[in-house]
């Protein structure tokens, strides 16, 4: 096993040299020859500085997502291999009788130890956005949401573990069909109390304070017959200067939220836009489907965890010293199961958004009749988040739930000329 951990971290280094070089070096991003002098070409609407700046930041970004995943496998791989999740495990069980606690006090020592080494990644992005000035959040209040995230992600996840491994024993053979039947009740209940109970713990959500805006927003939403109670601002300039806008929740709880920086950079007409793509995509339903399509693939997600846990665990589990998957010992194995599963599934389910995406920008256009609005907001948007307005095709395919910027504003811009040869 030592060969193997020793051999697992060679493969990551070699990975995270050759990604990087790709990132920084091999990849093409610049700006297809047909956009060029056009809305979307970025140096029509950004200086110098500003290009510069946007390719450096979108670089370190996108090297740091693409390095953090696989390092984040290694951790929990090497939990297993070096037999850390078995000694936790055992501890629990000197610790204390009810099991219950012993999966928790088992899942703390694991989570801290991940989380332990991989705060420099996360200290490092967050050094990142403060550099390139999207991050005006204190370290102390970054810190702070940082601890609120481990402790939410913690709890909950021990509430999943406890009823999973529960039912590991109570029927090995079909813990995962009905543990994917348990989970869409508690789905459903994350994305009703995410909106009302969850994210007001991390910023302060209210009514928009521009009553002249709120008229005007009021207007198109009676148009796309949205009741305005599902309007929110939110304070994010206390913490950055991006740009932000989304959907959320589902039901009586569905809320269309603008980040407060938003209603800072724009203007009316342009805020109206991004208000239209949101109640673009609470008319289409598209959370709703999200929720669903989720539910659909959690069922195959969870019949081949099954699968594989049991196929590695009959194969390699004594050089864990693991020999049953119903070992809370396993909880690592399934984690970094769950997580790569997630990861090769990202490309799918990011065209299925970044379709919606672009059925939202066709509601929104088609509803404000102003593509100079959209094209301009967009353009402002990306220079306030330094997005990356041509991505690399493993960064869209893998990172991108929306669009890039040059076919959003290429697609925006060219409304009218479509429109007039209909």
């Amino acid at each position: 096993m030592k060969k193997t951990v020793l051999s697992s971290i060679v493969v990551y280094i070699v990975f995270s040299v050759v990604f990087c070089l790709y990132i920084f070096n091999w990849a093409d991003t610049t700006i297809p020859s047909g956009y060029e002098g056009s809305a979307s070409d970025p140096a029509t609407f950004m200086n110098e500085k500003e290009l510069l700046i946007s390719e450096e930041f979108s670089k370190i970004k996108n090297a740091l997502y693409f390095l953090s995943t696989p390092y984040e496998w290694l951790l929990l791989f090497i939990l297993l291999s070096v037999g850390l999740s078995k000694k936790f495990q055992d501890w629990a069980k000197g610790t204390v009788r009810f099991r219950p606690l012993q999966v928790f006090i088992y899942l703390f020592w694991i989570t801290l130890f991940t989380t332990v080494l991989s705060f420099p990644f996360k200290l490092f992005g967050y050094n990142v956005s403060k550099d390139y000035g999207i991050s005006v959040q204190p370290f102390n209040g970054w810190m702070k949401d940082y601890m609120l995230d481990f402790w939410i992600n913690y709890f909950l996840t021990g509430l999943i573990v406890l009823v999973l491994y529960g039912l590991m024993r109570k029927s090995p053979k079909r813990w995962w069909l009905y543990g994917w039947l348990l989970s869409i009740p508690f789905t459903l209940f994350l994305t009703f109390i995410q909106p009302v109970f969850i994210d007001p713990l991390y910023n302060d959500f209210y009514p928009l304070k521009d009553k002249e805006l709120e008229e005007k927003i009021l207007s198109v939403a009676d148009k796309a017959g949205i009741p305005a109670e599902h309007v929110y601002e939110v304070n994010m300039s206390e913490k950055t200067k991006a740009m932000n806008a989304y959907v959320t929740g589902i039901g009586d709880n569905s809320r269309i939220v603008l980040w407060d920086t938003t209603l800072n950079k724009l203007e009316d007409d342009e805020v109206l836009f991004i208000m239209a793509h949101e109640m673009g995509h609470y008319v289409k339903k598209h959370v709703f489907f999200g929720v669903v399509s989720y539910t659909l693939v959690s069922l195959v997600g969870f019949y081949l965890i099954h699968k594989l846990m049991n196929i590695i665990i009959r194969r390699h589990g004594h050089r864990f010293n693991i020999h049953d998957p119903k070992e809370v010992a396993t909880i690592p194995l399934f984690f970094l199961l769950l997580s790569v599963l997630s990861f090769l599934f990202a490309p799918i389910s990011n065209t299925v958004s970044r379709a919606h995406e672009l059925q939202a920008d066709t509601y929104a256009v088609e509803l404000t009749k102003n593509p100079e609005a959209a094209v301009g907001s967009f353009q402002q948007l990306t220079k306030s988040n330094l997005s990356e307005v041509n991505p690399p095709f493993i960064v869209k395919l893998f990172r991108y739930t929306h669009p890039p910027m040059v076919e959003r504003i290429h697609y925006l811009d060219s409304y009218e000329l479509r429109e007039s040869e209909k």
